[in-house]
């Protein structure tokens, strides 16, 4: 693999791990600040970047040995409505700027599997932007969040709410492929 394109998925990697973390902290939070379908969102996108961290380490698989890896993050743990602030610019700049430049390196240097693991996080990335965004206007509109269940696909990660699709529309997976995550709430009032 290039050395730049491996670089640059390392640098992927360290990024959607600290993503994971960090929602999974956020989700907590918003939890006991009394929004759990925010919280229920946060774990849902978690487990979607944990999807993307996956994805970009299997294409390092021969990728051997130690890295140090610098990767952007947001950091601190304030109220529901800054984290979410944090989520939405966090996500924007892999939006907007991080996988469009890796896409980029990686297909100038044909690494066709970085493509795909790239393609298949910006894809997802930009549905996390905008569930985060409707998120926080309900925050700070004073409510939670309407949406008490979030779907991830489990092979690209791309995550939506509402109805399940015959196919995920970025890696065309079927319904089958993906995981439900759903407030306390929901589950119960599914389960009358």
């Amino acid at each position: 693999m290039n050395p730049m394109t491996a670089t640059n998925l390392k640098s992927a990697f360290g990024g959607e791990s600290m993503a994971h973390a960090r929602y999974i902290q956020w989700g907590e939070a918003a939890k006991k600040e009394g929004f759990p379908n925010v919280a229920n969102l946060f774990k849902a996108v978690a487990y979607a970047e944990l999807i993307h961290a996956g994805n970009h380490f299997r294409e390092l698989r021969k990728e051997v040995g130690a890295a140090s890896v610098t990767s952007g993050a947001e950091f601190g743990m304030t109220n529901t409505s800054e984290n979410l602030a944090g989520a939405i610019e966090g996500e924007n700049y892999e939006v907007a700027q991080m996988y469009p430049a890796f896409i980029s390196v990686a297909d100038m240097q044909s690494e066709k599997g970085s493509i795909r693991s790239f393609q298949f996080a910006l894809e997802a990335e930009k549905t996390h932007a905008a569930l985060f965004t409707a998120a926080k206007e309900a925050v700070d509109g004073g409510t939670d969040y309407a949406e008490a269940i979030v779907h991830v696909c489990d092979i690209c990660g791309y995550t939506l709410v509402g109805e399940l699709q015959d196919d995920c529309p970025v890696c065309k997976a079927k319904t089958s492929m993906f995981t439900s995550f759903e407030t306390e709430a929901a589950c119960c009032a599914s389960c009358k």
